[in-house]
């Protein structure tokens, strides 16, 4: 069942929603809302068949652990190489511009105007974080997501370069081991993901990770 968001600041129970997660539609992007989302596994999105955002929360949760992150020799020659600079929180405004440009060609790019503003909100807030890879001082690869607690929510990654994307998820994810964070959200299976150490748990089994902070 899809439900419908007024203005007060709720959730249905996400064992109620559709078999691909949708739970519910409309609603706003306020920071109280987000983290309200966040908190219970609950994330945004849009989508042609309704106006606004559409909110989703799949029972089957595509998670990577930061201590099973998968790194490739070809990975760990090409850090060994330094040849990028990685670093953390350096430039969140340009990596979330850049991960919407790259998708502005997409049919309802969820990425647009109001999602961009809504996250560098959270971001102004301590609540959104961003990875960076740099070749100089050009800004070739990233990703930004939610952090709350002791999880990392991601969102969108770009690359300008072979693997750039992966640099930063193996940042986040050796960032993370170093902090004592228990989990990266994935949203959803990827190819690119999977091979870097991704795997399903089931949504419950996510809610006692992400709730024991």
């Amino acid at each position: 069942m899809v439900y419908r968001l007024d203005d007060d600041l709720w959730f249905p129970d996400p064992h109620l929603g559709e078999e691909d997660g949708c739970i519910a539609v409309g609603g706003d992007l306020s920071v109280d809302r987000l983290l309200l989302a966040y908190q219970n596994g609950i994330f945004p999105w849009y989508a042609f068949r309704y106006d606004g955002p559409v909110w989703y929360c799949p029972m089957q949760r595509f998670v990577i652990f930061p201590n099973e992150i998968h790194v490739s020799h070809s990975m760990r020659t090409l850090l060994n190489k330094k040849k990028y600079r990685l670093s953390i929180n350096e430039d969140f405004e340009r990596v979330i511009r850049l991960c919407g440009e790259l998708r502005i060609e997409e049919d309802y790019a969820w990425l647009g105007p109001d999602m961009m503003e809504a996250y560098t909100r959270l971001h102004d807030q301590g609540f959104a974080a961003s990875v960076e890879v740099w070749e100089d001082e050009r800004l070739v690869g990233g990703l930004y997501g939610v952090n709350i607690g002791k999880a990392f929510f991601g969102e969108s990654m770009f690359s300008l370069v072979p693997s750039g994307s992966k640099l930063a998820l193996i940042h986040l994810a050796r960032t993370m081991q170093q902090r004592g964070g228990t989990l990266i959200d994935c949203q959803f299976e990827t190819a690119h993901l999977k091979s870097m150490g991704g795997r399903f748990i089931a949504y419950d089994e996510y809610m006692k990770i992400i709730s024991s902070w």
